[in-house]
């Protein structure tokens, strides 16, 4: 009886590549805010099981945001980057 249960998984909303939902072809390294999205607190850049963005993409992501870091654009290591952003 215990085999044929039901295990509880939990359904969490389907990630997508939200570049190609929304037909972005170029990430633009000089749009700090954008890529903000992609870092976490600490100044990683995050993954694409956290993010849902394809290969393609994800590639692209990491390359603009180290074009932005080497330009000062982005911080290489955070102390509140998101909070800043917040309060403009």
């Amino acid at each position: 009886m215990l085999f044929n249960q039901a295990v509880d998984k939990r359904v969490s909303p389907r990630k997508y590549c939200r570049f190609k939902r929304y037909r972005i072809r170029y990430v633009d390294f000089k749009d700090p805010i954008f890529l903000a999205q992609f870092i976490n607190d600490q100044g990683k850049i995050l993954p694409r099981r956290i993010t849902g963005n394809s290969l393609k993409f994800q590639k692209k992501i990491a390359i603009a945001v180290k074009r932005a870091r080497f330009l000062g654009l982005l911080p290489f290591v955070t102390d509140g980057f998101h909070e800043r952003e917040k309060d403009e």
